[in-house]
């Protein structure tokens, strides 16, 4: 059965993905035709349905959640760190400053969008926002991925995505930034062999860190290598990310409760659990 599968061609998704593109888990009857794209091109082609498994932004979620359930894999939280609002040194910003993002779809547009009201906004692949702010295209923008650690000396933080998540949430809550979701027309029993495969990958992935990591950097699939690539798998690509658990679906309710209130989505989203692929379904034919 082929199954169209996008994700975003960054080291975290890369690394969680490609224990199950080389092999490495039993993918059953199952060919996954994999396609890398920039998160917001994801999360736009989402809306339109187009493939059968996706990454997204979690802030995406509520938009589709009629068409997708929300997968418990492959996720990425903050904890403590994340996307990063830069500017040139000693620049003093403005109530009306410009700023670049990395889509209108993306959890920390969203936050930014609530934390910065009067900010002017342009949006701009991920990869091009660091010259941006360097040539003086914008005033600010917000760095993510591996370009929060690695970014120019010309540049310095002036708000770090993960303290405004703190203000606004009134927590320290995982901050959710990636995630996965399958399409609903996917037969449930399917639905949740294709799940327990992917986690199985990022259960591999984990198991066998310095390996796949080696072999990524030796096939050039990945844009940053040594210690830079282990400390970014470290911070999105952990054993965190094989498995959703309680904090981390109370972070994605907080976001959803703080997206409501401030008008960014016309509905509240109370409980995840209702989203998820209902798995005690295998366990009640298994017996």
């Amino acid at each position: 059965m082929n199954i169209s599968l996008a994700h975003s061609p960054d080291a975290d998704d890369i690394f969680m993905y490609y224990a199950v593109y080389f092999g490495w888990v039993d993918a059953k009857d199952y060919n996954f035709l994999n396609t890398p794209l920039d998160i917001e091109t994801l999360n736009v082609e989402a809306l339109k349905g187009t493939f059968d498994v996706s990454a997204i932004s979690f802030a995406l979620y509520p938009h589709i959640k009629d068409d997708y359930a929300l997968l418990r894999t492959a996720v990425s939280f903050g904890y403590g760190y994340g996307p990063k609002l830069v500017k040139l040194k000693d620049q003093k910003l403005k109530k009306n400053f410009r700023v670049a993002l990395s889509g209108k779809n993306t959890t920390n547009a969203m936050l930014f969008r609530i934390y910065y009201p009067e900010a002017r906004i342009t949006y701009m692949d991920f990869l091009e926002i660091e010259n941006a702010v360097l040539d003086g295209k914008v005033d600010a923008g917000v760095l993510i991925h591996e370009s929060i650690l690695n970014f120019s000396d010309k540049l310095e933080v002036e708000k770090e995505i993960w303290d405004i998540w703190c203000e606004l949430s009134g927590s320290d809550l995982p901050l959710p930034l990636g995630g996965m979701a399958l399409r609903r027309s996917i037969p449930l029993n399917r639905a949740i062999e294709i799940e327990n495969i992917l986690i199985d990958g990022v259960r591999v992935a984990n198991d066998k860190k310095a390996e796949l990591s080696k072999k990524l950097e030796d096939e050039q699939l990945v844009r940053i290598d040594g210690k830079l690539l282990e400390k970014y798998l470290d911070m999105y690509a952990s054993n965190d990310s094989i498995i959703l658990n309680n904090l981390q679906i109370k972070g994605i309710e907080k976001l959803y409760e703080i997206g409501y209130k401030s008008g960014e989505y016309s509905f509240l989203i109370e409980n995840i659990s209702d989203y998820l692929i209902p798995n005690e379904y295998q366990n009640l034919r298994n017996n």
